[in-house]
Formats: structure tokens, sequence, C-alpha cells
């Protein structure tokens, strides 16, 4: 049988359209084991034309589609199975569980790895697609991700480290090391079906040295916490006021910066005092009562109308960023009116003092959320611990405010 014709196709859709009775098109000779079909349906207000791919295997049809015409025109159609099809049919290879043959590209790679992140409700998704889609615009967005090489990766990173960004050239290897590493993965996931396949042999990243991590050890005696907790109370220049709540909040928790900066109406429970998260960094809900001088803060400031209690000042919208956060602290740090402090070190802070306040460490580690490893804690033990954390934290609210008014009462003589 001669090649089909979209001459042929428009008579076949008129043919339908009058006759109501099903058409199936064949396209070339059909040899070997399969071929492409153009299968035509009348429906109720219109007539449907859909690309099958046909393969005749093990004495059984079977059928696969590839799009629908005109959408997929007649030239597309062949490719695709020309492309993805034939030869895998000649080999005897089920039609049923191939795909796009093609090795998707560096764009492809990086915008599948942002949905995967997003889908599972990753924060850190919209912070990797920035970073890389400027990466992308380097290596090429449209070359396949398969032909990318170690030297390449090299070259992004080393002008942003000799600028003396060395954090960021970090986050910019961990970046494409993710990447293509959930590409690698992603090959053999038979509980997802990928839109394209990447053919990737090896990461190439893997084998770049990361620049070693420092681990903090900088955490505010009594004195620079009174001092830091007193400006942000009255700071000495104008500045978005959730800011400074947000960071007080932070530090009469302890809790990580992210959930606090997030910290919605809904996960309020003002009755219990209780903040409680139904996801955290680590997956797992996440629940706390907080002392009464953070419920006491956290009741006077009314959520926007997006229920935000900490919105970000471009962004009504959204909450503040916890990168925003940091900025903020450092400016201040930088005019001396601070103590020198990162957020992570408001937490080390807290982990300390309040065990100064006598908070025993478990106690400690479970209102801050922190992984607990044993075999016990991770498979059998289910209690809440709502209890024990509520009477460490009027253990620190004892002693926090202790410390507030002795500085006070010290500055007053």
């Amino acid at each position: 049988m001669p090649s089909l014709t979209n001459g042929e196709i428009q008579k076949a859709l008129k043919r339908v359209e009058q006759t109501g009775k099903q058409e199936t098109l064949l396209d070339g000779e059909g040899r070997g084991t399969g071929r492409l079909t153009l299968v035509l349906k009348a429906m109720p207000t219109r007539v449907t034309a859909d690309w099958m791919a046909q393969q005749w295997r093990d004495n059984k049809r079977l059928k696969k589609k590839l799009g629908s015409y005109p959408a997929m025109s007649l030239a597309a159609a062949r490719e695709i199975f020309q492309r993805d099809l034939a030869d895998m049919i000649q080999k005897g290879r089920s039609i049923k569980i191939m795909g796009d043959t093609r090795p998707g590209t560096v764009a492809d790679l990086f915008e599948a790895y942002v949905k995967w992140l997003k889908d599972a409700g990753k924060p850190s998704w919209k912070e990797t697609e920035k970073g890389l889609n400027k990466i992308a615009d380097t290596l090429g967005r449209n070359r396949p991700a398969r032909e990318i090489e170690p030297e390449e990766v090299v070259e992004v990173i080393r002008p942003i480290y000799e600028r003396g960004k060395k954090a960021m050239a970090d986050h910019v290897r961990s970046y494409v090391h993710a990447a293509f590493s959930w590409g690698l993965k992603s090959e053999h996931d038979y509980r997802r079906t990928a839109q394209r396949r990447f053919r990737l042999v090896y990461n190439p990243a893997a084998g770049i040295p990361t620049e070693p991590k420092k681990t903090g050890t900088r955490w505010l005696d009594e004195d620079e916490f009174v001092c830091l907790y007193r400006w942000l109370e009255c700071p000495d220049a104008p500045v978005h006021p959730p800011y400074t709540r947000a960071v007080r909040i932070l530090m009469l928790t302890g809790q990580r910066v992210e959930e606090i900066a997030r910290l919605h109406e809904d996960n309020w429970d003002a009755a219990e005092h209780i903040i409680d998260w139904s996801k955290t960094k680590n997956n797992m809900p996440h629940a706390i009562p907080v002392p009464s001088l953070a419920a006491e803060l956290i009741k006077s400031i009314k959520p926007n109308k997006f229920g935000w209690f900490f919105p970000s000042a471009k962004d009504p919208s959204r909450p503040v960023s916890h990168g925003t956060l940091y900025s903020f602290m450092w400016r201040q740090r930088d005019r001396g009116v601070i103590p020198v402090v990162t957020n992570r070190d408001l937490r080390r802070t807290w982990k300390t003092l309040a065990g100064q306040a006598g908070i025993p460490k478990e106690i400690r580690d479970r209102i801050q959320n922190h992984a607990l490893q044993d075999v016990s804690s991770k498979n059998y033990d289910r209690w809440n611990y709502m209890p024990e954390k509520r009477a460490g934290m009027a253990k620190w609210d004892k002693f926090v405010r202790a410390v507030l008014g002795k500085n006070r009462r010290k500055m007053a003589a």
C-alpha cells in the first residue's frame, strides 16, 4: 500500500463524518511486524483522528497512541514512529515499553529535576530553579545532558570561586551534582514514566571537590542575647517590622529559620499556644508549645490577608524568605548595632542557653526537631512528648525572662 497523504486524510475525515463508521488508514507498506496507522472515529460533535503505532507480537496486535491529528501532523507522526519505534519493533521489543529515544537536553534534565523537587514539596525548589537556569545558559540549554563533561562544570564554578564567592561556588556544584544524580536514577525508576530519557553514563560533578565545611561554633552569651533582643524590640533605623518579629520568635523558640519565616495562621493554635507544622525539613510533622513570651508576641501580630505572620516586604502574598532574613541581619551586623550572629547561630544559642536553663538534651532535641537516629526513636516511639516539651519551655520562659529582666535592671542602675 502506498504512503498516506494529507489529501486522503481529509477525504477520510469527511467520509467518517457522513457515514458515522470508524476507519483506519494505514501508512506505507508495513513491512516487518509494525506500522503507523490513523484511527478515525465519529463522535457526537466531531470526528477524532488518533495516530497509533501498531505491532504484531506473539500473535497479538498491540497498539500505542502517539498523538492526535491535526495537532500532530502526518510528517511529525512518521518522524516519531521512525525515530522511536520502527527499529525497536524490528528487534522484537514491545511498543508498550517504548518512549522518546532522543537523549534529553540540559534544559530537560534541569526542568525535570526541579519539577521533582516541587512535586515532593521541597521548599528549596525555587532557589534551585533559579540557580540551574543560570547554569543552563552557560552549559547550553539545547545540548544533550549526556555530553556535559567535568571540565565544563569546573569552568562554570571557577570564576565564581575566584571572585571570592566560595559558598556560592559550592552551591553551584551541588545544584549540578544533584540534578545529574537524580537524572541517573530516573533512568531506571519503574515508579514513574519519564517524558525523556537522558542516557547518562556518569555524573560530571561527582569528581569535583567541595569546599571544606566549617562547623559553626558561634553562640550568644546572655549579654549578647539581650543586646540583640532589645535592638529588635526597638531598632534604631527603619526596618520592615515583620523581620524583627520573626527573628525574635527564632530566638525564643530555637526553630529553623525557614519554618518560622513561613509561619501561617493555620500553623498557630492560639488556645494551646502551639505551633504545628504538618511537614518540616526532615519530612516529619512537628509541633512545639511556645514559651509565654513568644505566645504574647505572636498574639500581638495580626496575620495579613494571606494568613502570613511574617510577609515579604516586596510581595505580601508570600512569606519572607530565609535569605531575606539573613541579609537583614547581615546589614545590622555591618553597622555594628547588633552582635555578630547568623540565623544558625541563633539556633545554636537556643540549644546552649536552654541547656543552661536546665532542659535535658533529649527534650531540647525534640523541641528543635533534630532527627533521632536510634532504632527505638525512628521506628517504635510514637509518643509526642508534648507534656515534656511544655515543661521544658516553661523552664526556658522563666530563664529568658530573668535574663532580660536582669539586664534591664543593670541598665537602669
